[in-house]
């Protein structure tokens, strides 16, 4: 999958153990923008995003990731998230 749009914010680079995200927001260009929070992780963090300015035009490839947390209450609450792996 692929988000189209322009680069709204470039967050900073977070460690958390070994592992290390950066998030990215990029704004699409429709009747109705959204702004798409894509996280990147590990090797992909700085690579892609150094290179990056805000109002950029970009083209993200993303996975879409979705997981279930059961609470103590036992009630299934879902969780998304948008990795992402290349920018064009």
């Amino acid at each position: 999958m692929e988000v189209a749009g322009k680069v709204h914010k470039i967050g900073n680079s977070e460690t958390k153990g070994n592992y290390e995200k950066r998030e990215l927001v990029v704004k699409t260009d429709e009747q109705y923008p959204q702004l798409i929070s894509i996280e990147f992780g590990q090797g992909k963090c700085n690579e892609y995003i150094d290179k990056l300015s805000i109002g950029q035009n970009v083209t993200i490839g993303i996975n879409l990731r979705g997981r279930e947390w059961v609470n103590p209450q036992g009630e299934s609450v879902y969780f998304n998230s948008i990795n992402g792996w290349s920018v064009k």
